[in-house]
């Protein structure tokens, strides 16, 4: 759908800093979040985790856990063998044209553990406390094998395997891309680069915990589950037909969310859980997992290692790109975990014009918790890949890092523009953002600053990286809208909002068209009973997808309030203004309010209207982040001095959304960069299981950002309109990185660190 976007006057709603309409109760303390929820006569439940990474086990006693004060219940796998596993998805064929198979999760391990916090049994009694100690009761023999915790060492001959019945820990092969071509141009190449480097693990640490709560109204035969999600809808398919087999009537409720970034979109053991025990006992049953128990069994994210290689001929113009990657599934594959990588491979060539791609992948179990979606999903990784050999590539050549991206652009001109991952460019003005952001940046005068930190010991480098994404993909999100009695206006969407600010920026949309204040439009999402089906949040799709639907089913109600007022004016539909909250005639004082319009309405269909944009290709953000550091030689200290964007988000709906956003994508991509690394030992326990040994970004590591735009409308959607959830983090990861490898090559002619750049490797680097 190739469509000339419209364009919003300077009174518009759409591109205001309208003032978030949530924040009033989040500031006051009047939010609602699952573990905030008493339901009458709830109990509390706790789940038996595995201490071993890699092990056959066997329960051989449960009787004195369920006679234990408190407790109403003790499940293990032995009890609920009638429902499914935990749906995995996106495999796609390896080279050998076969899928290879899923090893998808049980509810309850049965036989055999597989990492540290492999759940085993759940346990429900009246209080937590009593959960958890009859939990101590349940008698457990372990026969522990020996277990595998890196990709390196999972592809080892004679490995202990994950999947003892699978003879290897592949989890699947995948190839894209001419790999005839590729070993051509390789052989004709003037010039070949190549560099190594590992993707760490992340943990999600979303402010809040997961927790669940199962009701069951037997009159009814009605389930309900309510938890923290990124989207009711697919929570509801997948338990209520992956699981129980799609024979129950399941309703999905999701208050308010303390962040998601991924790992709150899936589901997880947990709620089939409590869904049940609900069902056998007859009442509430929640769980609220702690903060340890997030690091042991939320998916984690990234994990890869990786080796690269461009051709380049006399001029430094690539000519080829060639992959190995080998990406971490962890001991199971999760439920998008698989796909996560391929996405990569659609974005390897970033914003270049590589004519000959030859991408290889291996996914591997280890004996880790599960790897799947983390903000970016894929393009992050790609990102940092591109971003660091072109970096290298350039100190190869001996060419300063901004020209040989000049050289190997992809121009304007070359739009629409096919890149050999398959991903279908629209538009992009790449060097020019490149030099805005330089010139926003001082980079012409970096050398000043450079002599001014040597004069203090301190060394300093400069980095750059230049990020396009592929986000809000190929689908639609529809909206409804309706006039209520008192002339305010309700919004369902299947959305869910984690803290991004959707009730003021799907507000903005619907009351544009209908001449409202945002505060008169209230927005609803995260119940299966309002609506029927949901797309939910991730993708940076939100705002691309459904805000544009907003915006059409506020034109068709707008439609409507005109037709019913022109009725009750005795006027034109075509002479009806909307304006706030009146139906006025133009050029007249006769108007008639919403309010009166809506009790005057004899059909509530006339009230009512929907919307659905449907896109048929992804939108593209793109933008260059430069990222200035200083490190103390003596520490091995990094600290960033200077963070500049200029980024291309197609339209910007609201500048104070979007740059919270940024911000917090920012701090994320950072973390990555130089403080965060989940990291597990030889046995299989995780040593970074708690904010001790985990090291998060904190505010007061940070300068002020400065940011930007260089707004390029998508001609994809019909608003322009590209996303901008994921970008942030994406961008910054790799122009940190790029700074630090500056600074180092500058120094002692270090050229590769790995991810994080922590004090203690920075030093080990200046000293050898």
């Amino acid at each position: 759908m190739n469509v000339a976007p419209p364009k919003f006057g300077a009174k518009s709603l759409i591109g205001a800093a309208v003032h978030r309409k949530e924040d009033d109760a989040f500031i006051r303390g009047k939010g609602c979040y699952t573990s905030d929820i008493r339901k009458p006569g709830m109990l509390e439940s706790f789940v038996v985790r595995s201490p071993i990474a890699n092990a056959a086990f066997r329960i051989t006693s449960v009787e004195d856990a369920r006679s234990a004060p408190g407790v109403h219940l003790v499940l293990t796998a032995d009890d609920i063998s009638h429902l499914g596993t935990l749906t995995a998805m996106g495999m796609q064929p390896g080279p050998d044209g076969t899928k290879a198979p899923y090893r998808p999760i049980p509810v309850l391990a049965s036989d055999r553990v597989r990492h540290v916090g492999d759940a085993i049994a759940f346990v429900v009694a009246d209080t937590l406390d009593q959960a958890k100690d009859a939990a101590e009761l349940i008698e457990i023999d372990f026969d522990s094998d020996d277990a595998v915790t890196t990709m390196t060492g999972a592809m080892e001959d004679g490995a202990p395997l994950v999947w003892p019945e699978a003879g290897s820990n592949t989890a699947y092969l995948f190839a894209t891309g001419d790999q005839d071509a590729a070993k051509k141009a390789f052989a004709n190449a003037a010039h070949v680069t190549s560099i190594d480097f590992v993707q760490n693990r992340l943990v999600s640490n979303y402010m809040e915990t997961r927790a669940a709560i199962g009701e069951y109204d037997e009159d009814a035969n009605r389930f309900t589950l309510t938890c923290g999600s990124q989207g009711v809808h697919g929570q509801r398919n997948i338990i209520r037909d992956g699981i129980f087999g799609g024979d129950i009537d399941l309703r999905v409720v999701t208050p308010d969310v303390g962040g998601g970034f991924g790992p709150k979109g899936f589901v997880y053991r947990e709620y089939p859980l409590v869904l049940e025990a609900a069902k056998r006992l007859g009442k509430p049953v929640r769980w609220v997992g702690d903060r340890t128990e997030h690091f042991l069994v939320d998916a984690h994210g990234r994990d890869n290692t990786v080796h690269a290689e461009m051709a380049m001929d006399e001029n430094g113009k690539f000519l080829a790109l060639r992959i190995e990657l080998i990406a971490d599934m962890g001991a199971y594959t999760h439920q998008f975990g698989v796909a996560i990588p391929y996405f990569g491979a659609m974005m390897a060539t970033g914003v270049y014009d590589i004519p000959v791609l030859d991408f290889n992948l291996t996914g591997v179990f280890t004996n880790t918790a599960p790897v799947d979606a983390y903000r970016g999903a894929g393009r992050p990784e790609a990102a940092f890949l591109i971003e660091k050999l072109v970096d290298a590539c350039a100190r190869d050549l001996g060419l300063p890092r901004e020209e040989l991206r000049r050289r190997n652009f992809i121009r304007p001109d070359q739009m629409p523009y096919l890149t050999q991952g398959g991903r279908n460019y629209d538009v992009g003005e790449f060097e020019a953002c490149m030099e805005q952001a330089m010139e926003n940046a001082g980079w012409a005068a970096f050398e000043e600053r450079l002599e001014a930190s040597r004069a203090n010991g301190k060394l300093r480098g400069i980095g750059m990286s230049y990020y396009i994404e592929a986000c809000a993909f190929a689908g639609s999100e529809p909206a409804y809208v309706q006039l209520l009695d008192d002339g305010t206006i309700t919004m369902d969407i299947g959305t869910q909002s984690n803290g991004q600010g959707h009730a003021t920026a799907y507000a903005q949309f619907v009351a544009e068209t209908l001449g409202l204040d945002v505060d008169k439009v209230t927005v609803i999402q995260g119940d299966t009973d309002r609506l029927a089906k949901g797309g939910g949040t991730g993708g940076s799709r939100s705002i691309p997808l459904g805000g544009v639907s907003a915006y059409y089913a506020g034109e068709a109600l707008a439609e409507k309030i005109r037709k019913l007022a022109a009725d009750e004016l005795e006027a034109s539909a075509d002479d009806i203004e909307l304006v706030g909250g009146q139906a006025v005639v133009a050029g007249t004082d006769k108007s008639v309010s919403f309010a009166d319009i809506a009790a005057a309405a004899t059909n509530p269909a006339d009230l009512k209207a929907d919307g659905e944009f449907k896109q048929d290709e992804a939108t593209y953000p793109n933008g260059c982040h430069i990222c200035e550091v200083e490190i103390d030689p003596a520490t091995g200290v990094v600290e960033i001095v200077g963070f500049t964007m200029v980024d291309d988000y197609g339209l910007t709906v609201n500048p104070m959304l979007l740059l919270g956003q940024v911000h917090g994508g920012v701090v994320q991509g950072i973390g990555q960069a130089l403080y965060e690394d989940a990291v597990y030992d030889e046995s299989g326990q995780l040593l970074t299981a708690t904010f001790m040994d985990y090291t998060m970004p904190r505010a007061d590591f940070f300068p002020n950002f400065a940011f930007d735009t260089r707004n390029v409308p998508s001609t994809t959607n019909a608003l322009g309109i590209k996303g901008a959830g994921e970008a942030a983090t994406i961008g910054s990861t790799p122009a940190v990185v790029s700074a630090v490898t500056d600074a180092l090559w500058r120094a002692k002619g270090i050229g590769h660190i790995d991810m994080p750049a922590s004090p203690q490797k920075v030093w080990a680097a200046l000293n050898g």
